[in-house]
């Protein structure tokens, strides 16, 4: 059954036939041009596509191969992106947002998304702490050897809590002051998990990777155990291609 198109993202040309991309239900991935944009997409056979890991895999994984072929300069749409047909996209998309779609073409040329999560160990770090701050140790071993008012329970949860966020915000000025001089732009995000203390992407001319990799190599040797840094240096760039609202 055709439920219609499965969308994955706008080439700045038409991809070549020689090029073999697979997408979502094994369907082959291709390229049509409209409005001046070329989309790539698959024939879609659900309406509604499950968001699981093998999928979003998929999705990401034909953009990445889109990229690997030299379309450095691609816009990537939403997973689970159907539509019926092409005049769809025409009307809710590339007539309405023609010139903001151009904009994001030029913003991206020759230039590239990096990111990068920073995860501490948390009780490590909080061991730290008390360990280089030995009146507030006192008073955290005192927890267990008497019995505490709530007040000065509190008191002493709120001096570790203010302790672990100045060690906290010393680590991501690091990472703030020495990756941000490299970029053109960047942009903060949520972090994703309790002991994830920072969630930034990064905008950078295409061929600076390396030094920004190794930028991001010198700050790991800079702390050491205490930190584990995930860095993608080969991503599709969805932070730096949306569409604005105004």
């Amino acid at each position: 059954m055709n439920n219609g198109l499965y969308l994955y993202g706008i080439l700045p040309a038409p991809i070549s036939e020689k090029v073999v991309l697979e997408g979502l239900d094994k369907q082959p991935v291709q390229s049509y041009s409209i409005d001046g944009f070329n989309f790539l997409y698959s024939t879609a056979k659900q309406e509604k596509y499950l968001t699981s890991r093998r999928n979003l895999l998929c999705h990401e994984k034909v953009l990445e191969d889109a990229m690997t072929e030299g379309f450095r300069s691609l816009l990537p749409l939403r997973f689970g992106m159907v539509v019926k047909s092409w005049e769809t996209v025409s009307e809710q998309l590339t007539s309405p947002y023609k010139e903001k779609l151009q904009e994001l073409f030029q913003k991206l040329e020759g230039r590239r998304e990096v990111s990068v999560k920073v995860v501490w160990n948390s009780k490590s770090e909080m061991q730290a702490l008390l360990e280089s701050n030995v009146s507030l140790k006192k008073k955290r071993d005192a927890m267990s050897g008497k019995a505490l008012s709530q007040s000065e329970i509190i008191e002493i949860g709120k001096l570790i809590e203010n302790g672990l966020q100045l060690r906290k915000e010393a680590v991501i000025d690091v990472f703030r002051d020495e990756l941000s001089a490299l970029a053109e732009e960047f942009v903060e995000n949520d972090t994703m998990t309790e002991e994830m203390i920072y969630n930034a992407a990064y905008l950078i001319p295409w061929e600076s990777e390396s030094n920004f990799s190794d930028t991001v190599e010198a700050i790991d040797q800079q702390f050491g155990d205490r930190l584990r840094i995930r860095y993608n240096n080969f991503t599709a760039p969805y932070t730096f291609a949306q569409l604005s609202s105004d």
